[in-house]
């Protein structure tokens, strides 16, 4: 079971990605646990709920990067930013792309 962690600004703009996110992991056959959280979550979520196999941030947020990356390393978690074209509903072929390659599961 693949467990991704998104975050946000609120973690609701979020909550429509992991929709799509799940839908292509269904698709593709990935058995995958997705958690949405706004900023001010992230740090403990990733801490005390792990262990994560991914964090992702959107592209909104990409200026707590560096406080993100710092808690990710604490939790040994890769961290990723999404790009912009990707953070939307139909983004999710893209996203499980990015997801499989961070996490060493395949993809180009």
């Amino acid at each position: 079971m693949l467990r991704i962690l998104l975050v946000c600004s609120g973690g609701m703009s979020s909550a429509i990605v992991q929709k799509s996110i799940e839908k292509e992991c269904e698709k593709q056959g990935l058995k995958a646990e997705l958690r949405a959280v706004g900023t001010g979550a992230f740090e403990a979520v990733i801490q005390e709920e792990g262990p994560w196999d991914i964090a992702l941030v959107a592209p909104q947020v990409r200026y707590k990067m560096a406080s993100f990356e710092s808690a990710a390393q604490e939790a040994n978690v890769p961290i990723t930013l999404i790009i912009p074209q990707a953070y939307t509903p139909l983004g999710g072929p893209q996203l499980v792309q990015q997801i499989k390659q961070m996490t060493g599961l395949g993809g180009e």
